[in-house]
């Protein structure tokens, strides 16, 4: 084997043990930069706007308008970025938030990002019919449990 063989051969044996090496160390300041870096790349702003125009199309047209003006109004998007930026370093590992500026920073994220809002709109209306719908059921069964529960204490009491 030549030397050049027998070097690349090494350093592909002890590469998988440098990569580690290559991690962002997990610290909570490194977690809010790479918050922020996702905040730019994936700026909190556009998602309400987008997010605000898909929930308008499932009302009257006549009221989209209006409704989009009041989001834009009444939303205190420096709270909506905190509260995202919090839960984000709370949540994910400085690395994870790396890879998801790193993702939603090259052409196939934005590409993503940009039909989010269209996927949501999809999938918002069946989910939250689903969520009324185990709602419902699930008050019921409790008041069913509760009327259950003191038909036994009654007849508890007159034993």
């Amino acid at each position: 084997m030549s030397a050049i063989a027998a070097r690349l051969l090494l350093l592909a044996l002890l590469l998988p043990f440098s990569l580690p090496a290559f991690a962002l160390e997990d610290t909570p300041q490194n977690r809010a930069l790479e918050a922020d870096r996702y905040l730019e790349v994936v700026p909190p702003q556009s998602m309400m706007t987008d997010m605000s125009s898909k929930m308008a199309e499932t009302l009257p047209e006549e009221q989209r308008d209006q409704f989009k003006a009041l989001m834009t109004k009444y939303l205190d998007l420096g709270r909506v970025t905190a509260a995202i930026k919090a839960a984000m370093v709370k949540t994910f590992t400085a690395d994870e938030l790396k890879a998801l500026a790193d993702f939603y920073g090259s052409d196939v994220g934005r590409s993503a990002m940009s039909k989010m809002g269209t996927y949501m709109s999809e999938v918002m209306p069946a989910t939250m019919s689903e969520v009324q719908s185990a709602l419902a059921k699930a008050q019921g069964e409790a008041h069913q449990g509760q009327s259950d529960q003191s038909g036994q204490d009654k007849g508890s009491k007159e034993n």
